[in-house]
């Protein structure tokens, strides 16, 4: 009779039992967590990363090896609605030398079913989407001369405020205090005590007695008046939490979307500079703690405005793509100081504006805003190259961290937005 044999580890890999077992399953099956993390994307809003996401591994894709007895030998096989052979038969070897006696075949039906789903992490969905990039020219600033500063514990000590007072730890030391200096009187009291009452019993008429009874009634009045004087709570008893506040380097990042709004951008169009907006917030969560995001919208006149109205206002009339540029340069003047703030722009466009608005564009790019970025990504969600694209190609050319692409299908966002931020040095 055919018999399976399984080998289970059940070695320990401390408090997290599974960590071992479940890298290894992400690299088995990099491929459908990959193709899920790109599905979550299409319904999610810029800010809504926080949350790792649902993935499905088909049934097909969940066969695991196994050891089994290859065919031959003599063996007792019992075949239960046996209608063809007798006892006594000789019965060929399988042709194709298969899955043996015990091994089964998957049905067809169940090709395609979701049968495990299993929870990604949110660390875990961006170390799938972002594995092989890197920040370009990631420089964080760490402002040695006003560094943001951290309080952390340290321990007790004997002064401090009383918002600071550690109540437990006071009386605790209060009563160890009391204790130590009180040990020898009580004992005394005690060994004082009883022998004033052996004296009591003794005949009271005994020449000295009265005088030895006076005499310890009087110590034994000393002793407690002694003990009684021992403060409750002495200022030594007191202890405060300790605080101290460290610098540590600063790690904070802004990134300034803008899009057009104009008649020309449609929904398809918005919806493509949407995909490139999140993958850029989600790449720059990997390596700053704090990320603030502004979204200006334009179309003659820019305006800053909230993610719902990002995306979806429209509006009538032609494109001045230089009032963005100019409130973006105002925004970051008024909130967002460079020597404090990482800043990063990306502006999405279907390529028209105002022909006499693309030069002053370049210009307000590399004299004001180019200067106090880390990174400036342009997308364009059109195929045609108007003079916005000539003028920024110039700009392209001698400014190493601005970087423009094209996009026009869905399939091409991820791509393009890979050879923006590609690892130095990797092949595009």
């Amino acid at each position: 009779m055919t018999s399976l044999q399984q080998i289970i580890d059940r070695r320990l890999s401390g408090k997290n039992k599974s960590i071992g077992n479940r890298e290894r399953f992400l690299r088995r099956y990099r491929d459908q967590i990959r193709e899920a993390v790109r599905r979550a994307v299409d319904g999610r809003g810029i800010r809504d990363m926080e949350r790792g996401e649902e993935v499905h591994i088909p049934k097909k894709d969940l066969s695991e090896p196994v050891f089994s007895h290859g065919d031959g030998g003599v063996r007792e096989v019992v075949r239960p609605g046996n209608t063809e052979h007798v006892k006594g038969d000789r019965i060929p070897k399988p042709k194709g030398g298969g899955q043996g006696g015990g091994g089964g075949q998957a049905s067809d039906s169940g090709e395609g079913e979701d049968d495990f789903v299993f929870q990604l992490t949110k660390e875990e969905f961006m170390q799938v989407f972002f594995d092989d990039l890197a920040l370009p020219n990631l420089a964080r600033n760490q402002l040695a001369e006003t560094p943001e500063w951290k309080s952390h514990r340290a321990g007790l000590t004997s002064d401090g405020t009383p918002s600071n007072l550690h109540v437990l730890r006071s009386m605790r030391g209060a009563l160890s205090r009391r204790i130590a200096l009180g040990m020898d009187k009580r004992r005394e009291l005690h060994e004082l005590e009883a022998r004033l009452q052996d004296l009591q019993r003794e005949d009271l008429h005994k020449p000295g007695i009265a005088a030895l009874i006076a005499e310890t009634e009087a110590r034994i009045l000393l002793l407690k008046q002694r003990i009684a004087a021992i403060p409750y709570l002495d200022p030594i008893d007191l202890r405060y939490r300790s605080r101290v506040r460290i610098p540590v380097p600063t790690s904070r990042a802004v990134m300034f979307c803008l899009m057009d709004v104009s008649g020309s951008m449609d929904e398809s169009r918005k919806d493509l500079a949407k995909r490139f907006f999140i993958l850029l917030y989600l790449f720059l969560t990997r390596h700053y703690e704090k990320i603030e995001v502004v979204f200006i919208r334009h179309h003659t006149q820019a305006q800053e405005v909230d993610e719902q109205n990002f995306f979806h206002a429209t509006e009538t009339g032609g494109t001045v793509v230089s009032s963005a540029l100019v409130l973006m340069e105002q925004i970051i003047r008024q909130r967002y100081p460079s020597n404090e703030w990482n800043i990063y722009g990306a502006q999405a466009s279907d390529g028209d504006n105002w022909h006499h608005d693309s030069g002053r564009c370049r210009e307000l790019l590399a004299e004001k805003i180019l200067p106090l970025c880390r990174y400036y990504a342009y997308v364009q969600v059109a195929e045609a190259e108007q003079n916005l694209w000539e003028e920024y190609a110039r700009l392209a050319e001698d400014v190493p961290q601005f970087a423009m692409r094209k996009a026009v299908e869905v399939s091409e966002i991820y791509p393009v937005f890979r050879d923006l931020f590609k690892k130095e040095g990797a092949n595009s």
